[in-house]
């Protein structure tokens, strides 16, 4: 007889792991499955094989990333049940990342999924009439198990076929944490992330931007957005320049580095290197503007920017040599530092 296997969605948190270990103790093969994009856990993509390491070190759990960036940037465009507090499509992005995990059943020959869901435990996604229409949007009610819960549901296609044994499930619910704990304990884990979320939709600042970014009139059209564009959006201050440019400064060394990297073709990179100071990205700078003295126009107000929140001299010049590199080329521009009523109004 074959091995029984299954696909879990992991999210990384306690009730994922515990999810994924209660089927796991009865000798059911699982693979993890983690999901990111570029509001939750991009960073893994480069570091992959030392995530998943770790993982199976701190766990015996065998995870796999996947990267469903592009879905998901069209799924938060028009969530069928809408958004919570902020700019979360908690109950479409359930729907959307188990109806993704459904479709890698065979890849893996597994038989079922497997959530970390507790009913109760979130007061938007894990209601029970919530938990159904999940089950039922992702068209994954035959083959979507929930162990930490599932003795207070009806029994799943797995449970009577046989491959689960349904009472080795559990009938965890509401939003208290000591059973899962205590469980946790028994598997001899111990270092596990506490329950705050990681989703940056959830953050009522950032979540703004990302919402200003799918509105019609923000500089860079929807048709046009890119993985890269959400990721700048999360970077440093922001600011619609007056004609028309989108600029990105970092607050600190850990910014700069984020821009420089994520910098792409066509991309304006400003910054000082006579006295230290913010690194500025000027996005699309060699395409989005209708003319020659557009652009400069916004690469002055770029370098004056990156004066102004550069480092004071004592005793020295209030000007700066701003080094702008574009389209492979560089220039200096020297720039007297923006006053705050000037740009605070272009600030996102």
């Amino acid at each position: 007889m074959s091995k029984v296997k299954a696909l879990s969605l992991f999210s990384g948190g306690l009730d994922s792991i515990l999810a994924t270990r209660v089927v796991m103790d009865q000798g059911i093969e699982v693979t993890a499955v983690k999901f990111v994009s570029p509001f939750f856990d991009y960073e893994i993509l480069s570091h992959i094989e030392g995530y998943c390491q770790e993982v199976k070190d701190k766990y015996g759990i065998n995870v796999v990333v996947v990267d469903i960036s592009k879905g998901y940037l069209e799924m938060l465009r028009n969530p069928a049940y809408g958004y919570g507090k902020n700019f979360n499509p908690c109950v479409d992005c359930k729907i959307f990342m188990v109806n993704r995990a459904k479709k890698m059943l065979a890849e893996y020959g597994a038989s079922f999924l497997i959530t970390g869901e507790v009913i109760g435990q979130r007061p938007m996604s894990q209601r029970r009439d919530t938990l159904n229409v999940i089950s039922r949007d992702s068209e994954s009610r035959s083959v979507l198990l929930r162990p930490l819960c599932a003795k207070l549901m009806s029994p799943t296609q797995p449970e009577e076929d046989g491959l689960v044994d349904r009472e080795k499930l559990l009938n965890f619910s509401g939003r208290g944490r000591s059973r899962q704990i205590a469980l946790a304990a028994e598997y001899g884990i111990t270092d596990f992330p506490s329950p705050a979320g990681g989703c940056v939709l959830a953050d009522p600042i950032l979540s703004r931007r990302i919402e200003n970014f799918y509105g019609d009139n923000f500089v860079v059209k929807y048709e046009d957005m890119t993985v890269t564009d959400v990721l700048l959006l999360l970077v440093g201050r922001q600011f619609l320049l007056p004609n028309g440019g989108w600029l990105m400064l970092g607050r600190d060394e850990r910014d700069n580095d984020k821009l420089e990297s994520i910098c792409e073709e066509g991309d304006a990179l400003l910054g000082m290197e006579e006295r230290p100071g913010p690194i500025a990205l000027l996005r699309r700078a060699s395409t989005c503007y209708a003319d020659d003295a557009a652009q400069q126009g916004d690469l002055n107000y770029a370098a004056g920017l990156v004066v102004r929140y550069g480092k004071k001299v004592k005793d020295g010049p209030q000007t700066g040599e701003v080094i702008c590199t574009l389209s492979g080329e560089k220039k200096t521009i020297i720039a007297e530092p923006l006053a705050d009523e000037i740009s605070r109004e272009w600030m996102l």
